[in-house]
């Protein structure tokens, strides 16, 4: 018996996994911890903590997120293999096992770091599911655009941690992965035309086109490189911090102009998106780790 038993529960715990999207949240990790470290001296508990219940919290939305989805997964080469289109979890196993996982963060978030901390990541948990997945997705080109505040919470999420407060620093954290989002995200959405199309779902290259797309992510990349200067302007990011924005913010933008000037643009848009991933993630180490050397 437990030879047989072994098989589906290795399967099952790899769907439920899945259903959390780990790679997606590695991300969303990094910009919720590094702003901690920006904001003061977390203790290594409190960082585990806002780690477990930012992972929680995030896989709960990206579960409900699918069970929303589920009329329209079946339709994209890439969501298609999910758990509830391939047939492997019902609907409801997986709507109960998002909002467990988001019920779980929030008690945890409240009762060992503060109530602030708890209300801020479920705030990103409620726009994700019902402002981006339930009104915006299927509705506008500009779902990505304002949906994309749900992915700029972590950083208000983990600066509370420590402080217990929201600043200016924090909102500018805040502003940063806003306005990075939509550059990100188009990028794939360029590559992924077909699916969106099948599925119904209004992104920017179906209804603007691939120019005025391309266009666009240049005219955010131009809010974008100001916003990952301004913290340094006033105090609370240093020099390191600001050599690495200028780095990464030219290399950024040189991928969306080649972008836009190479005609066999495809293999270029599957590099920017990649790179936008790495580019974030670099970019908020190099806040933690500016604050990091610079605090005596």
């Amino acid at each position: 018996m437990p030879s047989a038993a072994a098989p589906s529960g290795g399967p099952f715990g790899r769907d439920l996994l899945a259903l959390t999207k780990p790679r997606i949240i590695s991300l969303l990790l990094v910009t919720t911890v590094a702003p901690m470290y920006v904001a003061g001296r977390p203790a290594l508990l409190l960082i585990l903590i806002v780690v477990l219940g930012g992972y929680l919290m995030a896989g709960g939305a990206n579960a409900v997120n699918m069970y929303f989805d589920r009329d329209i997964d079946d339709t994209m080469a890439r969501t298609k293999l999910r758990p509830i289109p391939s047939g492997r979890m019902s609907p409801m196993a997986v709507l109960a096992f998002g909002v467990a996982l988001a019920s779980a963060a929030t008690f945890l978030l409240a009762r060992f770091a503060n109530v602030l901390t708890a209300v801020l990541a479920l705030g990103g948990f409620y726009f994700y599911v019902f402002i981006y997945t339930r009104w915006l997705k299927r509705s506008t080109p500009q779902n990505i655009v304002i949906g994309g505040a749900a992915g700029a919470f972590p950083p208000l999420v983990g600066w509370a941690a420590v402080t217990n407060q929201i600043d200016l620093t924090a909102l500018y954290l805040f502003a940063i992965v806003f306005y990075w989002t939509p550059p990100h995200f188009w990028a794939l959405a360029l590559l992924k035309q077909k699916d969106y199309g099948n599925a119904g779902v209004p992104m920017a290259p179906l209804v603007w086109g691939e120019r005025e797309t391309m266009n666009q992510m240049l005219w955010y990349m131009f809010i974008l490189i100001p916003l990952t200067v301004l913290p340094v302007t006033f105090g609370a990011l240093g020099w390191i911090y600001l050599a690495s924005a200028l780095i990464l913010d030219a290399i950024f933008l040189g991928g969306i102009v080649k972008l836009r000037a190479t005609a066999a643009w495809q293999g270029h848009a599957w590099w920017l998106y990649r790179f936008s991933l790495l580019y974030l993630a670099l970019l908020f180490l190099a806040m933690a780790v500016d604050r990091v050397i610079a605090r005596p």
